[in-house]
């Protein structure tokens, strides 16, 4: 009888030991995945990361790849076995292929603070910054950048270009869209005349950009807000975004909660903290975008000299979504044409 009863003591005992958090249990970790230049030392994750952790007793953990569309290529790959808690960095051209995975779970957050051009509606996505794509140029070496989109393809071929690949990249991704609003069919066409121009298609934006600055190439394909990053960090002016007389394409960047996000109720916490200031305050000078929403801080006085685009090219989602591997075949037709 005794040794019955220590048994059934040892049996609660151990139960308690399973229920009860020990001294050393480690904190739950957030996984996010996310692209690289998120990460960046100088970019707003570690910034975020840090914040964030203060409020939830829990680790922040960022997987990066290259860029948007490289991580939703990622997440199709891993499918319902994927650790991510949350995907950061994928945008309103992804979001209808992403949500047709099946990968991703309602976000149960709301959107009334979030201020993005044309408005964003959506219960799955949760918009942290925008931008317009912009042809960034360097005015010591170009003195007569383009003017319009048709100017950029039309002209002078001996003055490069490098832009991402649309497979791998959302800017990539973004300069098709923005190509295929302009000319519609005859975006074959153009494509071919602007491939004259292009030096290389790298797969994300930092190698493209790092190519540059570092002198390689006089033009890049980036957005109407990088020349902030070089007035505030380098006090300097040499590099400006060409304002095309079409409009520009605009990007609105995303999060989403997975489905099986292991830590699903932290994932939703983080979300939350997304459109608060704590986190919007990062962006404009570490992300070099513009806040989707309210911030404590006001933008530097260099965003108020930035080219302030007279039309916005946005398309919907879902024709992105039903038309993308098409237009990919169109582009690399046109630009693998001796």
């Amino acid at each position: 009888m005794r040794r019955s009863v220590f048994r059934l003591a040892m049996a609660f005992m151990a139960l308690m030991s399973l229920a009860l958090p020990s001294r050393g249990q480690a904190k739950p970790t957030l996984t996010i995945y996310t692209y690289e230049s998120f990460v960046a030392e100088w970019g707003p994750g570690p910034r975020v990361k840090a914040a964030f952790e203060k409020t939830c007793d829990c680790a922040v953990n960022f997987a990066a790849v290259a860029d948007g569309v490289a991580l939703l290529t990622r997440l199709k790959l891993e499918g319902g076995s994927t650790q991510a808690d949350i995907a950061l960095g994928l945008d309103t051209n992804l979001a209808k292929e992403a949500a047709d995975t099946g990968m991703f779970d309602k976000s149960g957050i709301d959107l009334a603070a979030i201020a993005v051009p044309g408005g964003y509606q959506n219960d799955m996505f949760v918009p942290y910054d925008y931008g317009h794509f912009a042809v960034v140029y360097d005015s010591q070496t170009v003195k007569n950048p383009p003017v319009s989109l048709k100017d950029l393809v039309e002209g002078d071929p001996s003055q490069k270009i490098v832009i991402q690949d649309p497979r791998t990249s959302t800017p990539g991704l973004g300069l098709l869209l923005w190509v295929k609003s302009v000319y519609g069919d005859k975006a074959p066409e153009a494509w071919a005349r602007l491939r004259k121009r292009v030096l290389t298609v790298p797969p994300g934006w930092s190698e493209a950009y790092g190519m540059f600055t570092k002198g390689e190439v006089p033009m890049v394909l980036s957005y109407t807000t990088s020349p902030a990053y070089h007035m505030i960090e380098e006090n300097s002016d040499r590099y400006r975004a060409a304002a095309f007389t079409e409009g520009h394409y605009i990007q609105i960047e995303v999060a989403g909660l997975l489905k099986n996000a292991p830590n699903k109720e932290l994932a939703r916490r983080f979300l939350s903290f997304m459109v608060t200031p704590a986190f919007q305050d990062e962006i404009a000078t570490t992300n070099w975008m513009m806040p989707a929403a309210a911030t404590d801080k006001p933008l530097p006085d260099a965003f108020d000299a930035l080219v302030k685009p007279a039309k916005t090219f946005l398309m919907d989602p879902a024709e992105v979504a039903k038309n993308r591997r098409a237009w990919l075949d169109e582009w690399l037709a046109a630009m693998s044409t001796p």
